[in-house]
């Protein structure tokens, strides 16, 4: 199935008016999270408990009639409890494997900063590669995949770091934030009967996900803008207050995602502005500051935003 760049269009105006259904006056989140669908990456919500984290992910599950997994990271949890294991069969004297949560589509990883690092690294190859290995035995993962973990920002007690590698598999961190008075109570009014979570439909089909996928490649992208893309990156291994910058996966996050942004405002081609606007998401949690400017309080947007105003913009997208 090809698609065209106003049938994507389209449909992610669609697949957004759904999500606006459970989510209520977040419209800029839900855009960040369907370019992450779009550009078969995973994102990291780090934000307090009770803004709709876990809605988010089930919402947009249920909005693509794909399988929706929840894992809820605690301390004792197992690499196997993710990702499966093989358990011996009495009858037919053979080996078989039980899938874990992680064979889903939609996986809502909750609180995954609360288990240890050996279980957080279970998902690595899940999250590049698409597929579990278990017994030598690979399965793949069933398309489209995504990963939407959460963590808490505030308690830290009982919680593990996430390491730089895992971090890096995220292709967004974005926030949702608290609601405006107003939002607040709407969201009191629609959920006065039943969760609207309840009542949402299937807007579309896996196969059109996987179509606007591979819609999103076809974006063109100019060499002065992927010259720019490069720059903001190489900036942040240069920062006197980073420790340690963006790496090339964090280059090819922001090309992705500027593809995804340009067609959904209907256009053949990236803006410099689609980069722009969108740097910080990519590329924010994948610098680490150094102890001097930690103590400092200076953080990695502020610092990310600092390279934006110091970059040159191109002053055209044409070669």
């Amino acid at each position: 199935m090809e698609l065209t760049i106003q049938q994507v269009q389209s449909l992610a105006e669609r697949l957004l008016t759904n999500l606006e259904n459970v989510i209520v006056g977040k419209r800029r989140v839900l855009e960040i999270t369907t370019i992450g669908l779009l550009c078969q990456g995973h994102i990291l919500i780090e934000d307090v408990p009770g803004v709709g984290k876990t809605m988010l992910a089930r919402s947009l599950a249920k909005s693509i009639g794909g399988s929706f997994r929840r894992i809820q990271f605690t301390p004792d949890l197992l690499p196997s409890d993710v990702t499966g294991t093989s358990i011996f069969n009495q009858q037919t004297r053979e080996f078989e494997f039980r899938p874990g949560p992680i064979m889903g589509q939609i996986i809502l990883a909750d609180e995954i900063n609360r288990a240890t690092p050996k279980t957080q690294s279970a998902l690595l190859e899940a999250m590049e590669e698409r597929q579990v290995t278990a017994d030598g035995v690979v399965h793949p993962l069933p398309q489209p995949f995504m990963v939407l973990a959460t963590q808490n920002p505030i308690e830290y007690e009982g919680t593990f770091s996430l390491p730089e590698a895992q971090l890096d598999r995220f292709l967004l961190r974005l926030r949702l934030g608290y609601p405006s008075a107003e939002q607040e109570i709407k969201v009191l009014d629609i959920q006065q009967i039943r969760h609207p979570i309840e009542t949402i439909e299937p807007v579309l089909s896996v196969g059109e996900v996987l179509a606007m996928q591979e819609a999103v490649k076809q974006i063109y992208v100019s060499d002065p803008v992927k010259r720019y893309i490069v720059d903001i990156c190489r900036q942040t291994r240069n920062n006197s207050d980073v420790y340690l910058g963006a790496s090339p996966r964090g280059s090819l996050g922001l090309y992705r995602v500027g593809q995804a942004q340009a067609i959904l405002k209907g256009r053949d081609y990236v803006l410099p502005d689609d980069i722009k606007n969108l740097a910080e998401f990519v590329l924010a949690h994948r610098i680490v500051m150094n102890p001097a400017a930690r103590l400092n309080n200076v953080t990695s947007s502020q610092v990310i935003q600092e390279i934006l105003r110091d970059v040159p913009i191109p002053s055209t997208v044409k070669d």
